[in-house]
């Protein structure tokens, strides 16, 4: 059972691979701390881009490329639903890079570590919309150099929009983690926030996480199932 505070709650939904793997998108980091073979260090940092940019460009155009061929699952749904119902009153904070989410529907959306389809211009920051491949090195559309690389945060980069999800997750009364190991900074401390300011925590995950606060409530199983079934829970107040 699912307890809600009287009136129209204040939701903060927060999304990880877990929730994209049903549509086929891979969690590329395996137990062995490998991304489709290739480490960490060496496609998602800073310093792996300096010492091989072509291998690192690469590697996310055939992510991008892989991404785009995958089509939202029902988890994606159920949450575009729950967005339909509560407006503005639900946020989606994503740690994924893919689309899946809008292409469900969902509007009220953070992409807290970046987007497949933006590039991000080393020269002027733009960030503007990108569907192509980037290893040819074509020309940011706003300034004209060839800076581009892909608009993805990497490991020792700041996330986007901290201070908004953080302010979300202050404020709400139901904080969700779905398809997220909550191992990864600062995500991983947003359900001892959320906490600590008197939101009810659920974990809707393929196995429950090591969360060092425990949620109120942790439910396992496949997104695509337990996630629909929570957005019908949450609606009809039961």
């Amino acid at each position: 059972m699912i307890l809600l505070p009287t009136g129209a709650p204040r939701v903060v939904v927060l999304t990880g691979a877990g929730i994209s793997a049903e549509s086929g998108v891979p969690t590329f980091r395996d137990s062995g701390g490998l991304w489709e073979g290739h480490r960490v260090e060496d496609v998602a940092t800073p310093e792996g881009f300096d010492r091989d940019p072509v291998a690192v460009l690469r590697f996310y155009d055939a992510r991008r490329r892989a991404a785009a061929s995958a089509l939202p699952n029902a988890a994606h749904r159920a949450l575009a639903r729950l967005e339909g119902a509560l407006g503005e009153s639900l946020l989606v904070v994503t740690q994924n890079v893919d689309d899946l989410h809008e292409r469900a529907g969902s509007r009220n959306l953070v992409h807290m570590h970046g987007e497949l389809r933006r590039a991000l211009c080393v020269a002027c920051n733009a960030r503007p919309r990108w569907s192509a491949d980037l290893e040819d090195r074509p020309p940011c559309p706003v300034c004209g150099r060839r800076t581009l690389r892909p608009d993805v945060v990497w490991f020792g980069e700041m996330p986007y929009d901290l201070d908004r999800i953080e302010n979300a997750v202050v404020a709400c009364d139901v904080f969700v983690s779905i398809g997220t190991s909550g191992a990864v900074y600062p995500a991983a401390g947003y359900v001892a926030l959320a906490s600590a300011f008197g939101a009810r925590t659920v974990e809707l995950n393929l196995v429950p996480s090591d969360a060092v606060v425990p949620f109120d409530e942790s439910r396992a199983g496949r997104a695509t199932e337990i996630v629909p079934a929570w957005v019908d829970e949450l609606l009809s107040g039961s």
